[in-house]
């Protein structure tokens, strides 16, 4: 079992091997924080996409960098929006979507989609399965990183979603380490939608 989760790390160079604990370090950490509703969750984010932004670039995985470099992007959007201020309520509490924001969503999830099948294309890398499943994961993640930096609810359902798919596909692309990530960023997901639900109806309640 070790030899088949870690074997292909033996033509990683050790820096490479550092940087991608590093970079695990800080999504677990991130997740966390995101899952208690901290602002914290974008410093310690931005950290771990700004990683593997090089790495999937070593690894010519175009998707997944560019998902990680939309989420560099966000990451920034996403702790000016939470740190606005009602005087001394935030201006973007826990919430739900609404119709408007929803369309936005779908909209965002096509666009995305046709983004990445064009950018594989145009480098001919559209060629294997896993491009396609992929293409799927990262639309999924751009909006789930819209959502969260907009602080919806929703977010959390996007996170399980692609975090269950990307389990195998990061087992499959050789990135042991990073598979294992992802499955304790599914189970911590559930955990931060449960929490996220709770501060939902408790706000609810007193308005």
């Amino acid at each position: 079992m070790f030899d088949l989760l870690f074997s292909p790390y033996k033509s990683y160079t050790h820096i490479d091997i550092v940087l991608e604990l590093t970079a695990i370090f800080f999504g677990l950490l991130s997740v966390w924080l995101a899952k208690n509703d901290s602002v914290l969750v974008f410093p310690t984010g931005i950290i771990n996409t700004v990683i593997y932004v090089y790495l999937f670039w070593e690894c010519k995985l175009l998707g997944d960098m560019m998902i990680n470099g939309y989420y560099v992007i966000m990451g920034f959007y996403g702790w000016f929006v939470w740190t606005r201020k009602k005087g001394t309520i935030d201006a973007y509490p826990i919430s739900t979507c609404n119709l408007v924001e929803k369309k936005y969503c779908g909209f965002l999830f096509l666009t995305s989609i046709v983004f990445v099948v064009a950018v594989y294309l145009f480098f001919n890398k559209f060629t294997l399965w896993i491009s396609v499943v992929d293409t799927l994961v990262t639309s999924i993640f751009f909006v789930g990183m819209w959502l969260m930096a907009k602080r919806k609810i929703e977010n959390w359902l996007f996170w399980i979603v692609g975090n269950l798919i990307s389990i195998p596909m990061f087992f499959i692309k050789g990135l042991a380490l990073t598979s294992i990530q992802y499955l304790i960023f599914t189970i911590i997901a559930v955990f931060g939608y449960i929490a996220w639900n709770k501060t939902l109806h408790k706000t609810q309640l007193v308005h």
